[in-house]
């Protein structure tokens, strides 16, 4: 009977022993998606479907955590947390890659496109495609790309004319040519965090900033700007990006499912964008706290003059082809 006991207790012992490992193994693929704006923006709406269709189609296999926010990193410290493997899933601005590839800031131009419409025909044609696996050598995916809008300019007074922005501190993403379309209307061009915005212009430490309706409106703006000036002079989208130890190591009909989450997600985030992004200007006209310049065919076409001469200035390290490619997309050639 003793040994009848112990033979027992030695094959529970082994079965306990057999069952971690497999408990282990059937734990499901932890995504984490860090992202630096509010939920109620296009990218945080995108990323919230990206985590729900996961989890209906692929639940107990992977799960979705997303960090909306700047919660878990920003977008200057997300990229080398990516490639450390702290982090799966992220969608920096295009402004954000300059680092790593000397063709994504194309998109920083200003008045390269004339819409939104003309920049997704750019972006998911042959040459907008390629710009896709343009970081892989330095271990980066690109995965999609992501709208957000048309970017405007704020500050504590009407900017109708270049001339009204010269001396101004203007917040700018780390972007060289960011830095000298602010410079080539005798602005300063400040390189911050998104994080840091709201306080930096409620502080007074820079007098004004760039970006589309939504973000404005998400982060508050309006309360720290009296003047917004719709300009549409460029364009705030994103790339979502992962890197690729990560993506190669996914079984592969695991990658698969991921991305037609993904690329459901990105077309969901896409299509409500515009809408997200004129219910916020409408918002902040209601708030009552900052007015809308609406600039004239004439001073429209001084910014235009001042600013596009920057074009010239990043021509060899950006390349001609991807600059023509990107304005005949504003005819949808």
């Amino acid at each position: 009977m003793r040994f009848l006991t112990i033979a027992i207790a030695s094959a529970a012992t082994a079965a306990v022993a057999l069952a971690a490992p497999l408990a282990k193994a059937a734990d499901p693929i932890v995504i984490k998606y860090s992202h630096v704006v509010a939920e109620n923006t296009p990218k945080g709406q995108a990323a919230i479907k990206f985590k729900d269709l996961v989890a209906q189609r692929l639940g107990g296999k992977v799960k979705v955590e997303v960090f909306p926010d700047s919660q878990l990193f920003d977008d200057d410290k997300v990229l080398p947390a990516m490639l450390l493997g702290d982090v799966q899933l992220a969608a920096p601005s295009l402004s954000k890659f300059g680092k790593y590839t000397s063709q994504l800031p194309v998109f920083d131009l200003p008045f390269l496109f004339k819409d939104i419409p003309a920049a997704e025909r750019f972006q998911n044609g042959p040459t907008g495609q390629k710009l896709l696996t343009s970081m892989e050598s330095k271990g980066l995916v690109g995965l999609g790309f992501l709208h957000n809008g048309m970017k405007q300019l704020s500050a504590n007074k009407p900017l109708r004319v270049p001339a009204d922005a010269k001396g101004l501190k203007f917040r700018i993403q780390p972007s060289d040519v960011l830095a000298a379309q602010f410079e080539a209307v005798g602005a300063i061009p400040l390189k911050k965090a998104f994080s840091e915005v709201f306080t930096l212009l409620q502080t007074h430490a820079v007098d004004g900033q760039e970006n589309t309706w939504s973000n404005s409106y998400s982060q508050k703006y309006q309360e720290v700007q009296s003047y917004f000036t719709e300009s549409n002079h460029g364009l705030i989208d994103y790339m979502v990006v992962t890197s690729a130890s990560f993506w190669d190591g996914l079984p592969a009909d695991i990658r698969g499912q991921v991305k037609q989450c993904l690329d459901e997600s990105i077309a969901y985030g896409n299509k409500i964008s515009y809408d997200l992004d004129m219910e916020a200007k409408q918002k902040i006209i209601d708030s009552g706290r900052s007015k809308i310049v609406e600039l004239t065919d004439a001073e429209r076409a001084q910014w235009v003059s001042a600013m596009k001469p920057v074009w010239a200035k990043f021509q060899d390290k950006i390349g001609k082809d991807l600059i023509d490619a990107a304005v005949a997309a504003n005819t949808g050639s």
